[in-house]
């Protein structure tokens, strides 16, 4: 009974601490509600006094059988089962279509939610052996259980955007309604019927820290190892730069990655291409990545690079300016056509090779992005409901003879202290293929060697050596 009452206890608080936060805007009012969002369900146990323990016992029967019905669920109180088929539903959402790449890489789900609105959520494949074959294969359950392969699922956090980026099809939508913490899970409950999924990143549908409360508890949820047991630092959320959101989120959950959708390294040219911007300087944006980078943090920059837009020697050389000395990792991602108002092209591969060596040049860690999906219109910048963030275009690998690293592994590494940019500049290796928490990329690095300082060996055994003589002296008197 008292174990009962700390669990109760804990849940509770827990739950409690993302729910007083301001909304930017109200949350739609659903029927059925969602099983899986926390802060329903736990005030709905609250409410009838009914043992808050229960919830855990719900969610662990529904992720193992989300088709099944309340009555197979075993273990729960006999009046609270008509109680459940009447508020809640195991899942509020369905699949209205799926879309699979050529090459099998990527799957595009588009998910109808109970009011009719739609979003879209991508699972992408990874496969260890891909170098090796020259191609991509088929990621299968079976590999990932060999540890050969593994999945990132892409998922949306709004119905729209308000951000409105200029190169984004979801912004032509304009913004129409917050996603539910339930609803966010519900697609990652989709996502691992199509494959085990490793990797989260919330780079969808939507500014993530717009719908900063459901967003923190669907994390909170999948970080739980009581559901689905994911990683702190398999988990990224990506943001144009919500500064106040931004501050409360590495209190929130100080291990969880954070990717910054930069696309231009001067305000004047930011705001061109992300209109928030305005509200948002970068001067202000640099200095909230401070916090991060206090606390060890590595940034994922990601900088769209759009043809005659933000692709050329000057602006590739004031990026490098900006970012120089911080640790960060700058993932330039080639533009995707797709549904917007602006005449935007892609860059050419000269142009986005030439801007690489120039970034690479400030001593930073710089990758491109092979994207995944675009022939389901499943790439970064891609996602819109075109019915009532992510892709194979071809591009060439670079050949080396190095394996492949997860981006989450690059974030999540404690480097050396860097040496002198001037220094770092002669110590650039060449490219390394790498797989990103979002897609696999060609990164271009400085090379940093660890060395050891013995200089601090010798007084530290010497006074430890010292301490042992004088506690022995003490013992014998």
């Amino acid at each position: 009974t008292l174990w009962k009452h700390f669990l109760e206890a804990v849940v509770s608080t827990q739950s409690t601490g993302f729910e007083n936060r301001n909304q930017t805007n109200k949350m739609r009012q659903l029927h059925p509600k969602p099983l899986f969002d926390e802060p329903l369900l736990l005030e709905f146990l609250s409410e009838r006094n009914i043992p808050l323990i229960h919830a855990q016992t719900l969610w662990k029967h529904f992720l193992k059988n989300p088709n099944s019905s309340f009555v197979d669920c075993l273990g729960l109180p006999k009046s609270l089962y008509p109680l459940l088929e009447s508020e809640f539903a195991p899942l509020t959402s369905k699949i209205a279509k799926r879309d699979d790449s050529l090459d099998g890489s990527t799957t595009k789900l588009l998910i109808e939610l109970q009011d009719g609105s739609r979003v879209e959520t991508v699972v992408m494949r990874y496969d260890k052996r891909e170098k090796e074959s020259k191609s991509i294969l088929k990621y299968t359950p079976n590999n990932n259980a060999n540890g050969v392969g593994r999945a990132t699922v892409c998922i949306s956090s709004q119905v729209g955007c308000k951000m409105a980026c200029t190169f984004c099809a979801t912004g032509t939508m304009g913004f129409m309604s917050q996603l539910t913490s339930g609803e966010i899970i519900e697609q990652l409950i989709y996502a691992k019927q199509i494959e085990p999924i490793r990797n989260v990143v919330f780079m969808g549908m939507g500014e993530p820290l717009d719908n900063y409360d459901a967003v923190l508890m669907s994390i909170k949820a999948m970080l739980d190892v009581r559901r689905f047991g994911l990683s702190a630092s398999h988990v990224c959320v990506s943001t144009v730069g919500v500064i106040p959101r931004m501050k409360q989120l590495i209190n929130d959950f100080p291990e969880v990655h954070l990717a910054l959708s930069l696309h231009a390294p001067t305000q004047e040219l930011r705001t061109q291409i992300v209109p928030t911007a305005k509200a948002y300087p970068l001067d202000k944006l640099m200095s909230t990545l401070d916090l991060y980078f206090e606390r060890g943090h590595k940034i994922m920059i990601e900088y769209i690079v759009i043809g005659n837009v933000n692709d050329n020697e000057e602006t590739a050389h004031n990026l490098g300016k900006l970012l120089q000395g911080k640790s960060v990792v700058v993932n330039l991602i080639p533009y995707n056509p797709t549904l917007v108002k602006a005449s935007f092209v892609p860059p050419t591969q000269d142009a986005i090779l030439n801007f690489e060596k120039i970034v690479v040049s400030y001593g930073l860690l710089t990758t491109v992005r092979r994207t995944m999906g675009q022939d389901i219109a499943g790439a970064c910048g891609q996602l819109v409901v075109q019915e009532g963030g992510c892709s194979s275009n071809g591009d060439k690998k670079s050949k080396n003879e190095s394996g492949l690293v997860d981006i989450e592994d690059i974030l999540s590494s404690k480097e050396p202290k860097d040496p002198p940019i001037s220094k770092r500049k002669n110590k650039i290796n060449k490219g390394v293929e790498i797989e990103n928490i979002e897609n696999e990329e060609r990164i271009v690095s400085p090379t940093f060697h660890a060395t050891t300082n013995t200089s601090t060996i010798k007084p530290v055994f010497l006074g430890l050596l010292v301490l042992l003589l004088l506690l022995r002296f003490i013992w014998k008197f």
